[in-house]
């Protein structure tokens, strides 16, 4: 059994379909499901007596303990963050609870029952700690790519919460030795992504002949990630990974904004065209830029793929084509999670 937290969200809801799907080992899911979860994403899951769900926060101190003791996990893979962006601008005060005070809490629950261990199950436990390239900051056009040895320089409320997550995962292991890996991965991409990234937006407001919104000039370049490599990359590191250590996960998929979203208009161009006969990239809208927005994110996975030889099996290419056909092929998941707060949210975001 592991222990697997945000296992409702986009990467968590992902990698429970994906572990379920190759393993007989249970998982038990805690997730608060705020607007960002959706179990919807895992009704395939609903008499699996493998997944055992739970509606709580990580930050809920009683509860995280009881399950602990209930279940005896032989690992947590902690996905549990707040996520977006955007979103911290407009409201950073639930970033620093969930994704600093919450993994704090996390992380002393899961050291007490780690403490309270027989020798063989203490000495196999592991804590698995998903992040994000974000905490590193930006990069010009000519840097080199961000390697686990980069400094730490977030730029947003939520880079910033969770660059302090990051800090106190390591130094649990440092102060306490607590079995701990971190992985910080690229912009995810992939299905039952929540459509306020881009990605996702992209898709759903062409369809719907709706603008699609690119910030500023579109030229912010991130290293996209199909989010069943970062699936297995993480069993890798959490099978295989060296503790203490943190491994980046990248997909070597640099692409400007404005050409991911020109890719998806031509994909929709070829598997949905629209009504009229014009192309989608027609309905390409530049608003005015974030505030503090990253130029470049860019990963190099080169010790994961030396170490634990992990590389991603999808390009950009193969990837993005995929997600599309799942978007097309998924009108019912898409409308139970696009809600009247939502549709309120991006009003007011890219007006």
């Amino acid at each position: 059994m592991i222990l697997v937290t945000g296992g409702a969200g986009f990467i968590g809801g992902n990698f429970v379909l994906d572990w379920l799907a190759d393993s007989s080992e249970g998982i038990v899911n805690l997730d608060k499901l705020t607007y960002a979860g959706n179990l919807a994403t895992l009704d395939s899951l609903k008499n699996d007596p493998r997944h055992i769900f739970v509606h709580g926060d990580i930050g809920d101190k009683e509860l995280v303990t009881k399950l602990l003791k209930e279940y005896q996990p032989r690992a947590i893979v902690n996905f549990a963050a707040e996520s977006h962006v955007d979103r911290s601008i407009h409201g950073p005060a639930e970033f620093v609870q969930t994704n600093i005070m919450g993994t704090f809490n996390l992380l002393e629950c899961a050291r007490e029952y780690w403490n309270s261990l027989e020798d063989v199950a203490q000495e196999k436990f592991r804590f698995h700690h998903v992040s994000t390239d974000e905490v590193y900051g930006s990069l010009s056009a000519s840097d080199p790519a961000f390697t686990e040895t980069n400094p730490y320089e977030p730029n947003s409320p939520y880079s910033a919460s969770k660059a302090a997550s990051d800090h106190l995962v390591r130094a649990w292991f440092h102060t306490y030795e607590f079995p701990v890996v971190t992985t910080n991965c690229s912009n995810n991409y992939g299905p039952y992504h929540f459509p306020e990234k881009l990605i996702p937006l992209v898709i759903l407001n062409a369809l719907n002949g709706k603008p699609l919104p690119i910030y500023g000039d579109g030229q912010q370049i991130r290293d996209w990630l199909y989010v069943g490599d970062h699936c297995s990359a993480i069993r890798e590191v959490l099978a295989k990974g060296k503790l203490g250590e943190t491994y980046n996960i990248g997909g070597w998929n640099e692409k400007a904004n404005i050409d991911v979203v020109k890719t998806i208009c031509r994909i929709l161009d070829e598997l949905k065209p629209r009504s009229d006969g014009k192309p989608y990239a027609e309905q390409i809208t530049f608003v005015k830029d974030r505030p503090g927005h990253d130029r470049r994110y860019a990963i190099d996975a080169s010790k994961v793929e030396r170490e634990l030889g992990w590389r991603p099996a999808e390009t950009f290419d193969t990837g993005i084509r995929k997600t599309v056909q799942w978007y097309l092929d998924n009108p019912v998941w898409i409308e139970g999670v696009v809600s009247g707060s939502y549709r309120d949210w991006l009003q007011k975001q890219y007006n």
